[in-house]
C-alpha cells in the first residue's frame, strides 16, 4: 500500500512536491518544540550567518527546505527512472570522478545531510557500480521503502553493521565505488571526538580508515535542490587523500555546507553522545579562552 502512494506521489511535478515540502517543514516545525528547538540551536551556533535578520531569514528557509527532503522522495525513490535520470540537470566537475576510476583504487562518495544526498547517490549509481551504506530507521515501515528507492540502477544497499562495512571494503578492493554520510553520527566505539562548527560531535573514523585501507579517492558530493522544482546542481569536489582525520573531515563538510546553508540539515542531531560514550571534550572555543586566561 505505501509503495503505491509513493509511486502516485511520483506522479507529481517537483515543483508540487517541493510545495507541499515547504508547508511540511513549516508543520514539524510548529508541532514539535524539541526540533524546533534543535534546530535553532545548530543553524545560530554554527556562525554561518551574522546578526538576527540575516540568522530568521536563513531560519525560515532551511525549514521549508528540510520539508523539500521529504517529499521528493517520492520523485526520486520511485519515479520512473527515465524522469530520475533528468532531476540532475547540471553536473560540476564529473571529469574527476573519470580520472579517479582510470586511477584505480576505488571512489569514496560522500555526501552530507546537505541538499538532496538521495540524488547525489542515484545519479552514480547510473554511472558505475556502487555500494551505499545506509542505516535502518528507527520507523521499521520506512525501511522497505527506503531499501527499494536507494537499491536502482547499479547500487547496491549496505546496512550499517560489521556486514555492511566488509561490503564496502570488498567493493573498494574491487576498485568500485562506495557512499556513505560523513556527518552521520557513530555508534560508540565508531567515532572519536572532533570539532564541527566550533563544538565537539561524535565523528565517525570510518572514511579514514577506508581510504588508508584501500588508497581510493575521496570526492565530496552535493546535489543543490534549484528553485522552482527546476531540478538539482550536483557539485563534486575531490579532498586531499593525505591526511583525511575526523577533524579536516568535519572541515570539509564545513566548507561544502557554507555553500548553501539553507538546505543543511540543521535539525539533524549531530551533537549526541552515543549510549556508553565518554562525555565529549570541551569545544575549540572553550579551549582556547581557557589557554587565553
Amino acid at each position: 500500500m505505501l509503495l503505491w502512494l509513493f509511486r502516485q506521489l511520483a506522479r507529481l511535478p517537483l515543483s508540487w512536491l517541493h510545495r507541499v515540502g515547504a508547508a511540511l517543514g513549516w508543520l514539524v516545525y510548529r508541532c514539535s518544540p524539541s526540533y524546533a528547538g534543535r534546530l535553532r540551536e545548530n543553524l545560530y551556533a554554527s556562525g554561518v550567518c551574522a546578526g538576527d535578520e540575516q540568522c530568521q531569514d536563513l531560519l525560515r528557509a532551511a525549514i521549508a527546505e528540510t520539508g523539500k527532503g521529504v517529499t521528493e522522495l517520492a520523485a526520486i525513490w520511485f519515479g520512473a527512472e527515465e524522469n530520475v535520470a533528468r532531476l540532475v540537470v547540471q553536473c560540476d566537475r564529473w571529469d574527476i570522478v573519470e580520472s579517479a576510476r582510470r586511477r584505480g583504487g576505488g571512489i569514496i562518495f560522500l555526501t552530507p545531510h546537505l541538499g538532496c544526498f538521495e540524488i547525489s547517490s542515484l545519479y552514480g549509481a547510473q554511472r558505475m557500480p556502487l555500494t551505499v551504506l545506509y542505516r535502518p530507521p528507527k520507523q521499521s515501515w520506512i525501511e522497505p521503502l527506503m531499501v527499494a528507492g536507494r537499491g536502482r540502477w547499479q547500487a547496491s544497499i549496505a546496512p550499517a553493521n560489521l556486514r555492511g562495512v566488509r561490503m564496502l571494503y570488498k567493493a573498494l578492493a574491487r576498485g568500485e565505488a562506495i557512499g556513505l554520510l560523513p556527518d552521520q553520527a557513530p555508534g560508540v566505539g565508531e567515532g572519536v571526538w572532533a570539532d564541527f562548527f566550533g563544538r565537539p560531535a561524535y565523528t565517525m573514523t570510518l572514511v579514514r580508515r577506508l581510504q588508508q585501507a584501500s588508497g581510493a579517492a575521496v570526492i565530496m558530493a552535493f546535489a543543490e535542490r534549484l528553485p522552482a522544482g527546476r531540478g538539482y546542481r550536483l557539485h563534486l569536489e575531490e579532498l586531499p587523500a593525505g591526511g583525511l582525520d575526523e577533524g579536516a573531515l568535519n572541515r570539509a563538510v564545513e566548507a561544502q555546507v557554507r555553500r548553501c546553508p539553507a538546505q543543511y540539515l540543521w535539525g539533524y542531531n549531530r551533537y549526541k553522545t552515543p549510549a556508553g560514550a565518554e562525555a565529549p571534550p570541551p569545544s575549540s572555543e572553550v579551549r582556547s579562552q581557557k589557554a587565553d586566561g
